[in-house]
């Protein structure tokens, strides 16, 4: 029973935090991919800076700023919302930053392979830049938006420390599946942890077999 909560809330938490972090990352990508401002590699470090800080080290500053003493966790209680560290907001908080490269690194490579020519194209048409977007710029990026869902879902999945430092490991609460993998092998139940482990490795070799095959699907034939 306690693993099969791990997974639903590992589920739950993956699910959420791919959709918020598309809804957030498709603007920053694209900002990315178009701006000319000096500006640009100060965005692009920082939403790169998960991929090299240690996820502990992340975790920690998040509690930090996420603690009820904090910057963000104070003025959420001071709007009469509920604690955000060992909470699921939190959790959804804290996975969003930890997965934000994993989208936004995707879109913005996306974007710049639709280049300008499409772009152009439909202005002469007298398309708007918001129908620019949605009907040439999002059609043609669909590869990417593919990519950055399926590896924000699944590094969400994974996702350890950053979960252990501000979530905890409360059963029915915060529990997901890395850390019921650290329960069980804290009790030496080496059984229960196979079983999780192995599941999560065919899940991860099911979502780069997606990823790499749906790809070549776009890949421009050699002559």
């Amino acid at each position: 029973m306690g693993d099969a909560a791990a997974v639903w809330l590992t589920a739950r938490l993956a699910l959420t935090t791919t959709v918020l972090l598309l809804i957030v990352g498709t603007p920053v990508a694209w900002w990315l991919a178009r701006t000319r401002s000096r500006l640009r590699p100060v965005v692009e470090a920082v939403t790169a800076l998960p991929l090299v800080l240690p996820p502990t080290v992340l975790g920690f500053y998040l509690l930090v700023l996420l603690a009820p003493a904090g910057l963000f966790g104070g003025a959420w209680a001071a709007l009469g919302g509920d604690r955000l560290v060992f909470s699921f907001p939190g959790l959804v908080l804290g996975s969003m930053v930890y997965s934000l490269p994993f989208v936004v690194q995707p879109l913005h490579n996306a974007f710049l392979a639709v280049g300008d020519g499409p772009l152009e194209a439909a202005a002469t048409l007298g398309a708007s830049p918001w129908d620019r977007f949605r009907t040439v710029v999002l059609p043609l990026a669909r590869p990417g938006f593919f990519t950055a869902a399926v590896l924000s879902f699944a590094h969400t999945v994974g996702e350890f420390g950053v979960v252990l430092m501000i979530g905890g490991n409360i059963p029915g609460r915060t529990r997901v599946l890395s850390t019921a993998i650290y329960s069980h092998v804290e009790a030496l139940d080496y059984a229960a942890a196979h079983r999780l482990a192995g599941g999560l490795l065919v899940f991860a070799f099911a979502v780069l077999l997606a990823v790499y095959a749906f790809g070549r699907r776009f890949e421009t034939p050699r002559l």
